[in-house]
């Protein structure tokens, strides 16, 4: 991770921070850019939001249309692109 990251660059690290698996140094240099970037706040708080939602589906997915499910499936793919 460069000691400047740009917004696009935060995506890619964006689930490990969550899980704790980044390293000090690259959790201080993402935690810096949050400091000076309140759209990527919101971006951060948006996915936790859409983690937290897709693990409430994980358990209610027996009774879900599979055309939902592939929908979210795709729509998260396409989020991470």
């Amino acid at each position: 991770m460069a000691e400047n990251l740009n917004c696009r660059e935060l995506t890619e690290f964006i689930q490990r921070y969550l899980d704790g698996e980044l390293p000090d140094e690259q959790r201080q240099v993402f935690e810096t850019h949050l400091q000076r970037c309140p759209p990527c706040v919101h971006y951060l708080e948006s996915y936790q939001t859409t983690v937290e939602l897709e693990k409430g589906c994980a358990e209610c997915e027996d009774s879900m249309p599979e055309a939902l499910i592939a929908a979210i499936a795709e729509a998260m793919r396409k989020s991470r692109e």
